[in-house]
Order: structure tokens, then sequence, then C-alpha cells
């Protein structure tokens, strides 16, 4: 295993790269700027953007840059929020950008099945595969590309009904991280094949701890014929895991996803979001759950907007009434808002962002300990939690005056981190993967054993010096 050694690239260097990618394939100059802006922390500094056309391409970068000591940094949407795809301040860092890789290869659908490569963005995928009544679902506020949602196993809203892309990708093709970053497919495109060591299924949220992924196969599923949706308002939040449980019982693989939005959240998207519509009428409840019911039958087999209807009527009605009120509205409307939170958070001050997953009764237990424990801190940033509820998943997100120091609030999310997952055995990333923002983290609450066996791994494999972050001891030392 090469040891960690990072150089910073020369002029000799850049003129190498761009011999091998072309003078369109590399960005030196203030273009870069897109390329070295999170979605979420501050910006980075990129000695260049490389932007190979191919898998070949890929290699012989990755391979140039190994032999060098260069660090590269694997990039797709850049829509992430760990820096995973971000380059450090200190100007060393060769982003690998896979932004011209975006050819959709194949389209199966009697096997309901894509091939595409990595750089395709999500909103083009299904442009792509809508014509056939295809679509992939995961569902995000962003338009992440194909080999960064492989590379951090995204969940989003629908998880509940379709799963992560763990469950989605088939087959990859990856460049390792090795002296000469070879070019090897893992998979077969098959939904079984016991015939190997699942091998796409370690690299598949393992970042770039691999190499780089240049190319997906991943199944598809039957666009929905019919979809309704409603807005939820429960008699307390602590009901929420009672309500998911009757919903699963009454409408079952009816569901596609139920979300759960805190009062907070939706009050600052609605102040703060222009032209965002408000479905309350006043201010938001106190807490509240966006159902969406959807199914592929035709209207004459099912009357969906019926049968979310006759699913809701037992919860508002009898003595332990666990719904106090029901908005059915237009899917469009309720998904705006939803969407709209984190932007109306960001909006709104500064923001400490946790995204947590917790096994599905133990989140309001989390949720009531939380506050009691923000309190006894005297803090003064304000909880806007939303998330995946009905999946365990839970972004208790904070949103802070800028006047709040930086020391401050790092110790809240710190004893906000310990209280999930020493009291509460959650994740401190549940979908968001793994990069600078959470690497202490991993070091902190990943179980050492554990850091060395991803290090073994790493290191029998002869990969690494891909991406800034450590996975185990031994894949650095």
């Amino acid at each position: 295993m090469r040891p960690e050694v990072v150089n910073t690239p020369d002029e000799r260097d850049i003129e190498e790269l761009k011999r091998r990618v072309g003078a369109a394939g590399i960005v030196t100059d203030s273009a870069r700027a897109s390329y070295e802006t999170p979605a979420r922390y501050p910006s980075g500094i990129a000695a260049a953007v490389v932007r190979p056309a191919n898998a070949a391409e890929v290699s012989a970068v990755l391979a140039y840059c190994l032999a060098r000591g260069l660090r590269v940094i694997p990039q797709a949407g850049h829509t992430g929020l760990a820096l995973g795809g971000t380059p450090d301040a200190s100007g060393q860092d060769i982003v690998l950008s896979v932004d011209r890789l975006k050819t959709v290869h194949h389209i199966c659908p009697l096997d309901r099945t894509v091939t595409a490569d990595a750089g395709v963005r999500l909103s083009a995928l299904n442009d792509a595969l809508e014509p056939y009544g295809l679509f992939l679902p995961i569902d995000l506020g962003a338009d992440p590309m194909l080999g960064g949602m492989a590379a951090t196993n995204t969940g989003g809203a629908r998880f509940l009904r379709y799963g992560d892309m763990r469950a989605q990708v088939l087959d990859l093709e990856i460049v390792l991280a090795k002296d000469d970053a070879p070019v090897v497919r893992l998979g077969a495109g098959l939904r079984k094949d016991n015939t190997r060591l699942s091998l796409k299924d370690l690299v598949v949220g393992a970042g770039a701890a691999f190499g780089v992924i240049t190319r997906v196969t991943a199944q598809v599923h039957p666009l929905p014929r019919q979809t309704a949706a409603a807005l939820l308002v429960p008699s307390h939040p602590e009901k929420t895991p009672e309500i998911v449980a009757r919903l699963e019982r009454e409408a079952g693989e009816l569901i596609s996803a139920l979300e759960g939005m805190s009062g907070a959240a939706m009050g600052r998207a609605l102040d703060e979001v222009p032209g965002l519509r408000n479905p309350f009428g006043g201010p938001a409840p106190a807490y509240a759950l966006l159902l969406e019911l959807s199914t592929t039958l035709s209207p004459s087999t099912l009357q969906l907007d019926e049968a979310l209807l006759s699913v809701l009527a037992p919860l508002v009605e009898g003595p332990d009434t666990l719904l106090q009120d029901v908005l059915v509205t237009p899917p469009s409307a309720l998904w705006s808002l939803r969407h709209s939170l984190s932007e109306g958070l960001r909006r709104g001050g500064q923001v400490v962002g946790l995204d947590l997953a917790f096994r599905r009764d133990r989140v309001f237990a989390f949720r009531q300990a939380a506050l009691r424990l923000l309190a006894q801190l005297g803090t003064d940033a304000e909880v806007c939690d939303f998330g995946h509820v009905a999946d365990g998943g839970v972004h208790f997100n904070l949103v802070a005056p800028a006047t709040t120091s930086k020391d401050e609030l790092h110790s809240v999310r710190d004893a906000l981190l310990d209280l999930a997952v020493h009291e509460f055995g959650g994740s401190f990333s549940g979908e968001h993967g793994l990069g600078p923002a959470n690497q202490a983290a991993y070091d902190r609450y990943v179980p050492g054993e554990e850091r060395g066996l991803a290090g073994e791994i790493l290191a029998g494999l002869g990969v690494g010096a891909c991406g800034h972050v450590r996975l185990g001891r031994a894949a650095v030392d």
C-alpha cells in the first residue's frame, strides 16, 4: 500500500494531464469555482479540474496522479453534504470530474434495466426512461449524477418502497485506485448471482475508497399510473410511530413515501422560500407527515384517491384519535413544501446538519431526549428536523443565528452525536455517506476493529490514495 504522501501539482503535471484528456478536459481558471463550491460548508481550492471523456482517460489520469503522489478527488454532481467530492483549502487536490461521462448506453424495458455513464444526472436518466414507462425511484431535493449516487449509496424519500442505490445497482464499472489504474467490471448485470463475491456491494457506498466509478447498470421500476398524497397532522408528534404502523397495516405496498416535517422546518420554508404555497392557511402545525400512495394499477382496477380516504378515515375517528387534521392536496404541492425545507433552513441562519438514522421505534424517543439536552445546554439554535421517519431516517438539523460561535455549534453537534450513537444506537450518517465533514465522527464512533478491517481490505486489494477519506488506519499507515 502506497503511503499517503501528497505532492503539490506543478505546471508540468498540469500539462501531462492535459495531454491525457485534451484541452477541453482540463479547467485551471476561474471556471473551477463550481467544482470547488459544495452544497454546504466553505469552498475549497483545486489545483486543477480534470474532466475525462471516457473510462480509458480516467485510467490514464488516475495512474499518472498515483505515480506522482498527487491526490485525486473524484467528483460527480457535487451535491453531497459530507464534502467527499470537494477539494480542501490546500490547493493540492486534483478534482477528477465525471461530468463528461454522460451517455445512456442501453435501456432494456423487458429486463427493466438501464446502463449509463457515471456523469448522467438523475433527471436526464429519468427523462430517457420515461418513454418506456420506467424510472429510477430515488427521490432527492438535488439532481445528482449516477456515479455519485452509487458511491454514496443514496437513499432518499422513496427508500421505504424501493430501497437505496445498493438495491438498484446490478453491476458497475470502476477504475481502481492502484498503480496501473485498471478498468474493471464488478457484477454481471443479474438480479440473482451467487457465482462470485458481491464486490459491487462493497464499492457502493464506499465513496472513492476503491477508485472512480465510471458506469452503472441499475434495475429500474414501472412508473406509477396513479399517485395520491395528503398532509397528516398527528394529535401529538410522539404518536407518529403508531401512525406509521397503522398506515402500513392498512395501505401496505401502496405507500411510496412517508416523510416527517417539524413545524419549525416548515415554518422557515414558508417564510423564506419565495412562491411556496402554504397548505395550512396559517401557521404550520408542530409536526406533519407527508403520505404518498402510488400504484401501477389503472383507475378501473383501483381508485387510489378513494383508497387514500378509506385508509385515513379510521385515524381521525374514534376515542383514540391519532390525527387531528388531514389535508388531501395534489402531490406536487406537497413535494414542493418537502423539497423546500433545506433551502428554507439555509436562508434562515447557520445550519448544523445531522444525518441520523435509528431503529424506527427509537426515532421519537431520541427526538424528545435531544430537545431536553438542547434545553440543558442553553443553545439559541432552533431544532428544524425532518426526514424519512418510516425508515428511521432523521435530518436533525439546527438553525442558529449568525452571531452564534462556531465553537458552540461544534460542542452542540458533538453532544447530539454522542446522544444519538451511544444512548440510542443510531447512525451518524444515515444516507449522506462519508467525507471530511464527518471523518471525525467515523474515527470516534466506528469501533477500531472495524476500521482496521476496512483498512486491511483496502490494503489487500492494493488500492488507496484516491479521495481524502480514511476508512481505517491500515489504509494509510
